[in-house]
């Protein structure tokens, strides 16, 4: 019997070892698919935890804490509800006028497509608007299952955030003590690399949502002040459109602005539709050249290909929501990793590895 090669016998055992860890992640996102409704109940919750642990922090040195965080909590409802408020009234102000230039804007595209290059056939543009009424009379009872179920989404989607909610309060209120408690119920000689690793994610993931909200805020306020020059109609809610799409790098601006081209191009004609495609390349340079370096530099360390693998890996494992979580959760497994190894470093061998106590990873906000 001939002996087993040693290339062999090492890819085995890396092999094996990662058939564990493959298995150990596949249950660990079942479980979250099972459950996640609560998983991104946390995660807003966290969000919102980073986005006002500073505010909280400053307003708790005058008054109560919990006074602190109600102001706080309070204040964001009513910023976010003004701004919906203000779109609202920006769509139903334009809505005459869309209706009309939308309707004009149709009817050039088709002339536009039935001349060259194009020279599509008119019978296929024709009628379109009776077919798009044939198919909604046909096909009533769908749309009526789909609206019904639309509305038990909304039940879930209202659910979420109210656990968001309920869960921030007690983040923002009591979040260091919780932390040390949990530290507390680990073995003592994992208590300190776990403190470690705790702050080490903590402010990586404040890092990168501060960063990720300014760099959408900035976006928004180009693309709005862009459209609103432009005279592309419902600027400030495609200006929103691009502030949520910001969250998702990479894919989620083009997509925004792409749909702002579409409105410019049936509003407008395709000269104005040209200028906001060039928009789209124009804002594409900033963020990626200037507000992502500016920005985001201290908090993600990720090779421009890992963010767009790991977007397109958290799409296809939870759609819109694992793009959107994707990057910060491998951020956040980054700095991890980069931490402990450092800090193993700076102990040196010896049973001595972990000799930070255990603390709140929201107080690094603050180093």
């Amino acid at each position: 019997m001939q002996p087993v090669s040693p290339f062999l016998r090492t890819a085995a055992s890396y092999a094996w070892r990662l058939l564990v860890v493959g298995a150990a992640v596949y249950a660990v996102f079942a479980v979250l698919g099972r459950f996640h409704e609560i998983a991104v109940a946390l995660f807003l919750a966290l969000v919102v935890a980073a986005l006002l642990s500073a505010p909280t922090r400053r307003l708790a040195r005058r008054m109560p804490r919990s006074l602190a965080v109600a102001l706080c909590l309070l204040g964001s409802a009513v910023l976010l509800l003004g701004v919906l408020a203000l779109v609202g009234e920006a769509v139903a102000g334009e809505s005459t006028t869309l209706v009309g230039e939308f309707r004009s804007g149709l009817d050039s595209i088709e002339e536009w497509l039935e001349r060259p290059p194009f020279r599509l056939n008119p019978d296929a543009l024709s009628n379109v608007q009776s077919r798009v009424g044939a198919y909604l009379s046909s096909h009533r009872s769908t749309l009526l299952s789909t609206a019904v179920s639309g509305a038990g989404q909304l039940i879930h989607v209202l659910t979420v955030v109210a656990l968001a909610v309920f869960c921030s309060v007690f983040f923002l209120y009591g979040g260091d003590g919780q932390w040390s408690w949990f530290c507390g119920q680990l073995p003592a000689p994992a208590q300190g690399r776990v403190a470690v690793a705790g702050r080490a994610a903590w402010r990586t993931f404040t890092g990168y949502t501060h960063g990720i909200v300014i760099v959408a805020a900035v976006n928004a306020v180009l693309v709005g002040l862009a459209l609103y020059f432009l005279g592309v109609p419902l600027a400030v809610p495609l200006a929103l459109l691009e502030f949520l799409a910001a969250f998702i790098p990479l894919v989620g601006s083009p997509i925004a602005l792409a749909v702002a081209a579409v409105v410019a191009l049936a509003a407008k004609g395709p000269l104005v539709a040209g200028l906001v495609i060039a928009l789209i390349v124009v804002i594409g340079q900033i963020e990626g050249h200037l507000l992502h370096p500016l920005v985001m530099s201290r908090a993600v360390r990720l090779h421009p290909l890992v963010v767009a693998i790991s977007v397109v890996a958290g799409t296809i494992a939870a759609g819109v929501v694992g793009a959107v979580v994707a990057v910060p959760l491998v951020s956040v497994v980054w700095s991890v990793r980069t931490a402990l190894r450092e800090d193993r470093l700076a102990a040196g061998p010896g049973p001595g590895a972990a000799r930070t106590a255990p603390g709140h990873p929201a107080q690094s906000a603050d180093e």
